[in-house]
């Protein structure tokens, strides 16, 4: 396996050479101060094919790399402060005052008021898959600097939903949805957008929150891992997002820096509620028992992680994962649970099978987060020693399997699930029939009532009491299974300065980001 990772590598060496030649980080012709990022994640595999925040998730690319903002951001406690907002207020009901900063501009030179917020969220809310049923915005009133805002029903988490990188206030006026490029408040412009390619930014001259220290800079999408880490090794980049975790040691001395943050970026596998093998509650149990976490995250993340047990890390704001329990690693408690079930290996070739069908599950999972083809590899070989033939499908087109329910039982993949610091969006976004990322068609009528209880409950002691009654929920039904939290690592050459990682995964590119040599 090393060797072949060390063939890999050499190659994906040679790669980058040829293909990232002349883009590297100075412009001696021209004075300008540039910098190179490399990204495995802004790609049309993650649905971040533009940086157009009103369109589906593409607005994580608007607001890391600074193009966007939002009315409110998150500190690294996960605690909401103003941006774009100077302050905001609810009467307690429906209705939210919001005051808005007075010296913000956007890079198209126009005034950001409250009318423009309010024209912006209208897009928004137009064009958008989740943002109407997150925001609840049933009317807006714009008056100088001040925006109000009436919901369609009391929504304690609005702002926090305002928050998301779908919220980046752009003026709708001077941005091209066609091309998937908008104008916003951040310190950078857009010049140029290939999907799947680059995008190039330049200093966004009216930016109005000092002054961004880069004349340009570029995000180059490297989404195979050996060939990001052969790029800053190199010296094609200055900075990587998203190096897979085997590649940390060639970057363990005084050439290179990482900034490192605890995250409630979940891998975890949904349960296709659709497959005829996973309606069986003994198989999905005993997936829950046969998948070794700790060694997952112990050997193959070397240690850069932390054992997931619920929907959101330990000590999370009160509603962390350590107020639930869920099925631990028991090998031989899994064989006994399949065994009860009907599940037994009768022609001696190490696959349960019942009625004559083989006990094998498709496994559906995607590259570009380096963690998760690890994490198809170690449960396929666990669930093996327990009778289970895992096939597995790591595709960058999983969106044409997701699609057919028939193709797949077990969707892994990696998600904020808390990128507000409200459990609300994971519980609205994967537990609720019919919403965006309930891919496995998950529907518990009690899950249901009281996400909807959620939405509604201004409380927060109550909101962290339904949101643990939530997660042990789901967990009883082993329809999700929460392997991992990442440790987010960001790395960079030693003379960047400004590259941090954040817990919410927002915030890589801002006006400090700067290279000093």
């Amino acid at each position: 396996m090393r060797e072949k990772r060390a063939l890999l590598l050499l190659t994906a060496l040679s790669l980058v050479l040829t293909l990232l030649a002349g883009c590297g980080n100075t412009a001696p012709d021209t004075g300008e101060k540039t910098m190179v990022i490399g990204d495995t994640t802004f790609n049309s595999e993650n649905w971040e094919e533009t940086v157009d925040p009103h369109r589906t998730y593409n607005g994580w690319a608007c607001i890391r790399y600074g193009i966007g903002e939002t009315l409110v951001r998150y500190t690294d406690s996960m605690e909401l402060e103003p941006w774009l907002a100077r302050s905001w207020s609810n009467d307690g009901d429906r209705t939210w005052t919001i005051v808005l900063q007075d010296n913000v501009t956007f890079s198209s030179g126009r005034k950001m008021d409250a009318a423009a917020v309010k024209q912006c969220l209208e897009h928004l809310l137009e064009n958008h898959d989740r943002a109407p049923g997150d925001t609840k915005i049933a009317d807006m009133q714009a008056e100088g600097q001040t925006l109000t805002i009436v919901t369609s029903q009391p929504n304690p988490a609005l702002m926090n939903y305002l928050g998301d990188p779908y919220g980046c206030i752009i003026d709708v006026d001077a941005s091209d949805f066609e091309k998937g490029i908008v104008a916003g408040t951040g310190p950078y412009v857009v010049q140029e957008l290939v999907t799947d390619d680059h995008l190039t930014l330049t200093k966004n001259e009216n930016y109005w929150n000092g002054s961004p220290k880069l004349d340009k800079l570029t995000i180059r999408t490297i989404s195979d891992g050996d060939t990001l880490s052969a790029a800053l090794q190199a010296g094609n980049i200055d900075a990587a997002y998203g190096m897979a975790y085997e590649a940390y040691p060639n970057f363990e001395n005084d050439d290179y820096q990482f900034s490192a943050i605890q995250t409630s970026r979940a891998f975890f596998a949904s349960m296709n509620m659709a497959s005829p093998v996973m309606q069986d509650p003994a198989v999905r149990k005993a997936i829950a028992m046969g998948i070794d976490k700790q060694g997952f995250v112990t050997a193959l993340l070397d240690g850069h992680g932390v054992v997931g047990t619920g929907a959101f890390p330990d000590g999370f704001s009160g509603f962390g994962g350590e107020n639930v329990t869920t099925e631990s690693y028991d090998p031989e408690g899994a064989r006994q649970v399949l065994e009860a079930a009907g599940w037994r290996d009768t022609d001696g070739d190490g696959i349960r099978e019942k009625d004559g069908v083989k006990l094998t599950v498709r496994w559906l999972t995607y590259p570009s987060r380096q963690e998760l083809p690890l994490l198809a590899e170690s449960a396929q070989a666990t669930l093996k020693d327990i009778g289970m033939e895992v096939d597995i499908n790591c595709t960058a087109n999983r969106r044409e399997f997701l699609a057919d329910m028939n193709s797949w039982d077990v969707y892994a993949s990696a998600m904020v699930t808390a990128p507000s610091g409200d459990p609300q969006y994971f519980f609205t976004s994967c537990c609720v029939p019919g919403m965006s990322y309930n891919f496995g068609g998950y529907d518990n009528a009690e899950v249901t009532e009281m996400v909807s209880r959620l939405a509604g409950e201004f409380d927060t002691a109550r909101r962290s009491e339904l949101a643990i009654r939530l997660q042990q929920a789901i967990l009883d039904d082993n329809a999700y299974v929460f392997c991992s939290f990442l440790e987010m690592n960001m790395i960079s050459r030693s003379y960047v300065t400004g590259y941090t990682a954040h817990a919410c995964d927002y915030y890589q590119v801002t006006a400090d980001l700067d290279i000093q040599r």
